[in-house]
């Protein structure tokens, strides 16, 4: 077959030398078309041969996309079920009615119908516009995903983010072209001492390393008074997370890459694979990460903690009772 191929070849370069110089003039269209060959046979493989040559030209984010896309089939066709929201695709859920922003379209990412605590993705559509006091006494937090949005007079862009405070007055939000963002409204929180409001492009502020090679962080919000804070987690492709717990409820939503994560549950490890669009709410003293967790490509999840948590390092996903 090689040696086919090979002679097939040699036959289109002699075919070229040998045009006269008024062809190669006259149909120069030529050039940009296969070269007819001879029989079927010829033109299977010399149609092989381009195929092999643009594959072998393909970028390595191509490369990247397509193991994903291997691993991806390899594994089961559906997520784990556990007993909180873990291995969510946010498109795959079903849209929501919001009072609060009418006109947008809204999927529920977890929430508290008692507190009226929520998180959400919205989809803004263009020409649209709203307020964001349609929840007095309630900090708000806004993540632009995608698009550009206006809060105020200050245009955000992808990775710009913003929190308003409990007691600040409405801001008018708008966007031209449509966004997709995420919406957190907070439980009242009265040890937060937070009573600016905080608007910023992420794309400003420093990654600080950790402790973990190829992991570092950027913190969007931290407030000194109930520790809560909002953080941007970049994950550098293969970076792997050892088995580790927080004290209080944590939630993630993976805004760029690829990542394959391992939780544990009653000492059983469940793993699956994220993509953008990925989220988790894990409750407190949930144990996650281990030597099967790592980042495919390189990845950045957006974190939220409503409280200031302490983290424990486990050497395995083991039964506890103590």
């Amino acid at each position: 077959m090689a040696t086919s191929v090979i002679r097939h070849a040699e036959r289109m370069t002699q075919r070229r030398v040998l045009r006269k110089p008024s062809q190669d003039v006259t149909r120069m269209t030529d050039y940009l078309q296969p070269v007819r060959a001879d029989d079927e046979a010829d033109r299977r493989r010399h149609f092989t041969m381009r195929r092999i040559h643009l594959l072998l030209t393909m970028p390595p984010r191509f490369w990247a996309a397509f193991f994903i896309t291997v691993i991806l089939a390899g594994c089961a066709s559906k997520a784990p079920e556990l007993p909180y929201p873990a291995f969510i695709q946010v498109d795959e859920l079903d849209d929501i009615f919001m009072a609060s922003l009418p006109g947008v379209r809204a999927k529920q990412l977890a929430g508290d119908p008692q507190t009226r605590r929520t998180s959400n993705r919205i989809d803004l559509p263009a020409a649209w516009k709203g307020t964001s006091g349609g929840s007095p006494g309630r900090s708000l937090e806004l993540v632009v995903l995608k698009g550009e949005m206006t809060i105020a007079d200050m245009v955000l862009r992808p990775g710009g983010y913003a929190f308003l405070p409990a007691g600040s007055l409405g801001f008018n939000l708008a966007t031209d072209e449509g966004a997709q963002i995420l919406y957190f409204l907070n439980d009242v929180d009265p040890e937060s001492i937070i009573r600016s409001p905080i608007i910023i492009d992420s794309g400003l502020l420093r990654w600080d390393g950790t402790a973990t090679s190829g992991i570092s962080t950027k913190e969007l919000r931290f407030d000194p008074g109930n520790g809560s804070r909002t953080w941007l987690l970049r994950l550098s492709v293969g970076a792997s997370q050892q088995w580790e717990s927080s004290t209080v409820r944590r939630e993630g939503y993976l805004m760029a890459g690829s990542v394959q994560h391992s939780e544990c549950v009653a000492g059983e490890v469940h793993t699956w694979q994220y993509l953008p669009g990925g989220y988790f709410d894990r409750p407190a003293e949930t144990i996650h990460g281990g030597a099967e967790s790592f980042a495919i490509i390189d990845s950045i999840w957006l974190m939220r903690e409503v409280a200031k948590g302490e983290i424990t390092y486990w050497p395995d996903c083991a039964l506890r009772t103590d």
